[in-house]
């Protein structure tokens, strides 16, 4: 993995950027954009966030396209309406979230570029094409239908029936997925039981990559929204997965790469120290890496969740030592576990081919 940084003096935007690239074969970018101007309001900070995202992508990457992006907010009910306004004609997935960035700035924004590959919108999913796979992503899906379990379950109902219509299962393409949970406190307990048995009633890999985590929305009677990422064109054997207490990675074999994506939570029988908890689950990654092959030099992008806006001095400093050059962004959002203080996703793609499967 290649890490570089971007920054734009007109728009007063930074990012750290990662690049897998393998020559003749699609390249990878994820980008971490932030503001520098904290004082701005909502509307000029969007203003300028986008306006670095065109920038590096027409100055730095033109042949490459956004796939996937998403946006932490930090007031959604305030911030939704001009933020919609902004994205007509977005030609890739959009995912929206309240979880506020823990710079002080009102946005952050992570972004995801591929390069020769096909893309399509439809009025319920963006997929992304190239060699034989389609890369499918779903957000912002939200049911109003009932209370927290049963919104939760019709939820993935929903999600079920979408893909039925470009002809995948959850059970057999579902790889990834994030639930945002409104008042976690109250009902996220509920919601990560009602994941589990609708997961299981319908037959989905119980490691399937599925984050539960705090992040609210403009509209209160949703309880909570999902974001997920299918993959068409996967046989069974390409597919593998690895634990720990604490963290779980699913390993996606293709014939030239090999991508891994983690999710960890802060170890809660350690003191209710955030840096002694996010070294157990570091250490935890590491180790689940290894056993495919991988390391944190080949991390692409990370999401730091904290509970506490207090911890993100010291988290940063954590993580600026453990984890100096990957884009990262520290958002605020508990786990439905009071006592876990940090939690943390993460991509990682590595070179590790095997010619019994199609290339990427």
């Amino acid at each position: 993995m290649k890490y570089t940084r971007f920054t734009s003096d007109y728009y007063n935007v930074e990012a750290n950027v990662s690049r897998f690239a393998i020559s003749d074969k699609p390249t990878v970018y994820n980008v971490m954009f932030k503001v520098t101007r904290k004082n701005m309001p909502f509307a000029e900070q969007l203003n300028h966030i986008q306006g670095a995202l065109k920038e590096f992508n027409n100055t730095r990457i033109p042949q490459a396209k956004p796939v996937f992006v998403r946006y932490f907010l930090s007031d959604a009910a305030n911030q939704l309406t001009e933020l919609q306004r902004s994205l007509n004609n977005t030609p890739c997935a959009v995912s929206i979230v309240e979880q506020p960035p823990l710079n002080g700035t009102k946005i952050a924004l992570w972004c995801i570029f591929q390069t020769e590959v096909e893309v399509e919108s439809s009025a319920d999913a963006f997929i992304v094409k190239h060699n034989g796979y389609s890369h499918i992503w779903n957000t912002c899906l939200r049911s109003s239908h009932g209370q927290a379990e049963e919104q939760t379950a019709k939820l993935i109902e929903n999600y079920r029936e979408l893909l039925r219509k470009h002809n995948v299962t959850l059970a057999g393409n579902c790889v990834r997925s994030w639930f945002f949970v409104q008042n976690i406190a109250a009902i996220g307990k509920a919601v990560s039981t009602a994941c589990k048995n609708t997961f299981g009633k319908l037959q989905a890999n119980p490691l399937l990559a599925n984050l539960v985590i705090e992040g609210n929305h403009s509209d209160a009677k949703y309880i909570a929204s999902l974001d997920a990422y299918a993959l068409k064109g996967l046989k069974p054997e390409q597919i593998s997965y690895q634990q720990t207490a604490n963290v779980i990675a699913t390993s996606i074999q293709y014939g030239d790469r090999r991508q891994v994506i983690v999710n960890g939570v802060g170890e809660t029988a350690s003191e209710p120290d955030v840096c002694k908890q996010a070294d157990l689950m570091l250490d935890s990654v590491v180790g689940l890496l290894g056993k495919v092959e991988a390391s944190l030099s080949d991390l692409a992008s990370v999401v730091i969740y904290l509970r506490d806006y207090s911890d993100y001095t010291v988290m940063k400093a954590w993580a600026e030592y453990r984890l100096p050059d990957v884009p990262k962004v520290f958002v605020q959002a508990a786990s439905d576990c009071r006592e876990r203080l940090v939690v943390m996703e993460a991509e990682a793609i590595v070179d590790k081919g095997d010619e019994k499967f199609a290339e990427y």
